[in-house]
């Protein structure tokens, strides 16, 4: 784990929060001048800290309508049957999130889909019959009243 001081901390917090923060801005918050906050910035992106930056997108306004998330439980827990199940995956656009979980479920997957229809689609041809699934349970959400990217930062 990097040792982080104060000012890379805040650094983190304030990329966080607006990724598109110029470096000018950015070293203004933190109190320091742009040359340094850069190379500061860039360590952290070597270093691993900071793996992307991304553009939050509006789901619906894309025409994804509904959010799922289904509980995979898998017929053999092999370290095969595993990355075979997270492969296939990978290649599902509509999954957005995979975890594996440590207890009776195997995986949890966070799907969005463009309606009902859509989704029972895709659950019926790619998700229940992927290699060695044996069962799906799915839960559409209703609501969502906290979604938070990255991390807690202590300090910053």
């Amino acid at each position: 784990m990097p040792n982080l001081d104060q000012i890379d901390r805040r650094l983190l917090a304030e990329l966080q929060a607006e990724g598109r923060i110029t470096n000018v801005e950015l070293a203004q918050r933190v109190g320091l001048t742009a040359p340094p906050c850069l190379r500061r910035v860039r360590a952290l992106e070597e270093e691993g800290v900071i793996k992307g930056y991304h553009a939050e997108l509006d789901a619906l306004m894309l025409g994804y309508a509904i959010t799922v998330f289904a509980l995979v439980s898998l017929k053999s827990q092999a370290e095969d049957s595993l990355r075979q199940f997270e492969e296939h995956m990978r290649d599902l656009p509509e999954v957005r999130e995979c975890h594996m979980l440590n207890g009776e479920i195997d995986f949890i997957l966070k799907i969005v889909s463009k309606d009902l229809q859509s989704f029972q689609e895709f659950l019926t041809s790619k998700l229940t019959p992927a290699p060695n699934v044996a069962s799906v349970k799915t839960s559409l959400t209703i609501r969502t009243s906290k979604k938070l990217p990255g991390v807690p930062l202590e300090g910053a």
